[in-house]
């Protein structure tokens, strides 16, 4: 069991979110516009080992990429589109307009070959994310060599690729720096994650898939994804259908189809998605559809312990969540619960002392139903560490 600190949740509003976007991209467009410079290596994040030369090449105007002897077929095209991603990223800050064929054509390089051992793509926590560049490949000199376990390994590797290219203005064409390069990397941590807090600052579709691309660029592997809390209930839950009324609007909902793109964008792009459900406090907007969740119209957090439909509620959401967030962790929130509703409130005052509990032990009980419920739908469970003080 994963337990996470409350620090990394705190407000992240839209400007933030934005901003953070925007400050990764531009980390990222620092280090792609200057592979190499007096204070060494600028690859980011700084590889495990790294070791380069002093001579030029160039990128030639139809690279491509080759899969010579490697296990992966790419039926998802995961591989192709990461490929077509490092293109965009190489050729868009410049019209490459320059002739490589007036260069000498032992230092222009045609393309890329990319090995890959594993022949399946199933994205899960803990997955081999290790790649060795080689530019250009000793054994093909026009060519750069790539080498991973598995596709999101190689995918890392590009971006590292990516890194090493910058913009020539006098020959116009891409140029890769002080090679030969020889890259072996791996990350330091299985789980490298950004949050996003949709429940608080609804964000579009394509602002998420915007904050996706910006971590991939950065080599992130989690998207903790804060659906609801307090204020909205943004997401469509089937089992369920009135909690949408918790949403801020009609407009501002996201439906399941959309969880699921969302799910697949950041898995072609090597990032898992954490879903959060914070219980039992943070969870005002439950009530706006099933006020029974309230302990009273007058006291409505925390979710009722005392009532057997919370935890109803609870499973439909965590079984709906099931088929879209293929993520083995889930996120139970269980932080800044304020449990005075629960004594104030007769019926519920009621059931305390019917189970001989105060209530901090109802507190515990009802982190441990949830997470009971979550183990029953396949996660694995992380927390705030409030749940555990």
């Amino acid at each position: 069991m994963w337990v996470l600190g409350v620090t990394e949740r705190r407000v992240m509003g839209a400007f933030w979110v934005l901003n953070l976007v925007l400050f990764l991209v531009q980390v990222v467009g620092i280090k792609g516009a200057h592979g190499i410079g007096e204070h060494g290596v600028r690859i980011w994040p700084m590889p495990l080992s790294v070791s380069h030369s002093h001579k030029s090449l160039y990128v030639g105007k139809d690279f491509k990429i080759m899969s010579q002897g490697s296990k992966y077929k790419d039926a998802s095209g995961i591989l192709k589109d990461g490929f077509s991603r490092f293109l965009a990223v190489v050729k868009g800050a410049h019209v490459v307009d320059g002739d490589t064929s007036k260069l000498d054509q032992s230092r222009v390089l045609q393309g890329l070959n990319v090995f890959i051992s594993s022949t399946k793509d199933e994205l899960q926590y803990g997955i081999d994310e290790s790649y060795k560049l080689l530019v250009p490949s000793p054994d093909k000199p026009t060519y750069a060599h790539l080498e991973a376990q598995t596709v999101y390994g190689a995918l890392h590797g590009l971006q590292t690729l990516s890194q090493l290219c910058q913009f020539n203005f006098s020959s116009r064409v891409i140029e890769i720096l002080m090679t030969p390069w020889i890259i072996n990397d791996q990350p330091r941590f299985s789980f490298r994650g950004l949050l996003i807090d949709t429940s608080r600052h609804y964000q579009p579709l394509p602002i998420i898939k915007n904050v996706i691309d910006s971590m991939a660029y950065a080599k992130l592997n989690v998207l903790h994804w804060h659906i609801v809390d307090t204020q909205s209930f943004p997401l469509e839950i089937p089992s369920y259908p009135k909690l949408w009324d918790g949403a801020y609007s009609t407009s501002e909902r996201y439906t399941m189809a959309d969880a699921a793109e969302i799910v697949s964008y950041a898995q072609k792009r090597g990032i898992n998605v954490l879903a959060e459900l914070d219980v039992p406090g943070h969870a005002l907007s439950w009530g706006k559809g099933y006020p029974s969740l309230w302990p009273s119209k007058d006291c409505q957090e925390p979710l009722d312990v005392s009532n057997e439909f919370t935890f109803k509620v609870i499973d439909g959401i965590l079984s709906d969540f099931s088929k879209v967030f293929k993520y083995k962790f889930v996120h139970l929130g269980g932080d800044e619960v304020n449990t005075s509703c629960w004594t104030l409130t007769p019926h519920v005052s009621k059931w305390l002392k019917e189970h001989s509990m105060n209530e901090s032990q109802a507190y515990q009980y009802f982190v441990l139903q949830a997470q009971k419920i979550a183990l029953l739908h396949g996660y694995e469970i992380v927390n705030w560490y409030g749940s555990y003080e």
